[in-house]
């Protein structure tokens, strides 16, 4: 019998979590996000995602996408503080910074303005919105940088594994680009051809594309004779009650919403229809699963590492939602006047430690084939062969 050191060493061993249990991580942590507008809760989850991203990405060409994907939120914030101070409705409060010249717009766009005078209350109203997107996209980006998409689409059920497919090869075919537009550049510098101007950026995007358009020939011929999109032997009727139950449960989930966030006459029943149609929905994309014939290849283990990643971001995800309802004026200081110093509650601080417990308690990725070869001693010169 195994000891429990001996069990404990076993499950960290180095292996690639499962895709599944990194995106439900990620997709609380982004949950948690649109719940509060603190900065100091929006930039501790995006260090969060990162200590998890730095400690458990893999080395292939997806796991550098965090950055990528922090970096567009960067971009969006300045965005949006650029058109907080020059096209937004009437600001809040009256600390004016500066004062820009205004534009005078129809009567139709009123409480729309151009210019005028810019205020510190909207600025940083913008700018805790903005932290929001930011969060946001860096969990996202975490689920890109730690999730094998090609793994993924294992796990998805027969029904949806044509729109997986679509969804993977989208994912995959950015970090192939600049994979590819790399090594053309490289080639080029090594050919003495100096890649800058209009003349460089021809002679890689040439190559890039054409190398591209082989790739994808390649993957339909592959996709075509592995039987891909090819249904099984169903009976019509069978195919039409799924489809009929798809839809009348997406008509439910649709009606649902509509009462929980509309309002009007449907408040109370808005939560049962959305579990009614989400378990419809699931019921006719389960029994139309079975028009798609595929087997399976060693398919991913879901053990106790998994289980902790998504438990720690659901408890994070349920910790801050608490604290939205506990806390209202310190987890939403957005257009809050006077500006006030946002708070930290306690318990979210904590949530957010357990957060990026990941980064522990998960095992590392594999190292690659490369590293684990042993070294081939040198040859002192004149030795023989």
């Amino acid at each position: 019998m195994t000891s429990p050191a001996q069990r404990v060493q076993r499950l960290l061993e180095p292996r690639l979590l499962h895709p599944g249990a990194w995106w439900l991580w990620a997709l609380a942590l982004a949950a948690a996000a649109t719940r509060t507008t603190n900065p100091v809760v929006l930039l501790l989850l995006v260090a969060a995602a990162g200590v998890v991203v730095a400690a458990r990405r893999s080395t292939a060409p997806w796991s550098r996408s965090f950055v990528a994907f922090v970096l567009a939120g960067a971009v969006l914030l300045a965005v949006r503080m650029a058109f907080a101070a020059l096209v937004m409705d009437t600001a809040p409060g009256g600390t004016v910074l500066v004062t820009l010249p205004e534009v005078g717009l129809p009567a139709w766009l009123a409480g729309v303005r151009l210019g005028g005078a810019v205020t510190a209350e909207g600025l940083v109203f913008a700018l805790y919105q903005g932290l929001q997107l930011l969060a946001v996209l860096a969990c996202v980006g975490a689920a890109n940088a730690l999730a094998d998409p090609r793994r993924l689409l294992r796990s998805v059920p027969g029904a949806l594994y044509e729109v997986g497919v679509a969804l993977v090869v989208a994912l995959t075919y950015a970090p192939r680009l600049v994979e590819d537009a790399l090594r053309v550049r490289a080639a080029q510098r090594l050919r003495g051809r100096a890649p800058s101007g209009l003349r460089g950026l021809a002679r890689t995007a040439v190559p890039v594309l054409e190398g591209g358009l082989a790739s994808s020939l390649d993957l339909a011929a592959a996709m075509d004779s592995r039987g891909f999109a090819r249904a099984g032997d169903v009976p019509v009727r069978f195919r039409r009650a799924t489809g009929l139950l798809v839809l009348a449960g997406l008509v439910g989930v649709a009606i649902g919403l509509f009462g929980l966030l509309g309002g009007g006459t449907l408040p109370a029943a808005g939560a049962p229809l959305v579990a009614a149609g989400v378990a419809v929905a699931l019921t006719g994309a389960l029994l139309a699963g079975r028009r798609s014939r595929r087997t399976r290849y060693r398919p991913d283990p879901w053990s106790l590492p998994e289980w902790a990643t998504v438990g720690c971001g659901v408890a994070a995800a349920a910790v801050v939602l608490l604290a939205a309802a506990r806390w209202p004026a310190a987890m939403d200081p957005a257009g809050r006047v006077p500006l006030v110093l946002p708070e930290l509650p306690l318990p979210v601080l904590a949530a957010l430690l357990v957060a990026a417990a990941p980064a522990v308690l998960t095992p590392p990725p594999p190292l690659p084939a490369a590293a684990l070869r042993r070294p081939t001693p040198a040859v002192p010169a004149g030795a023989p062969a």
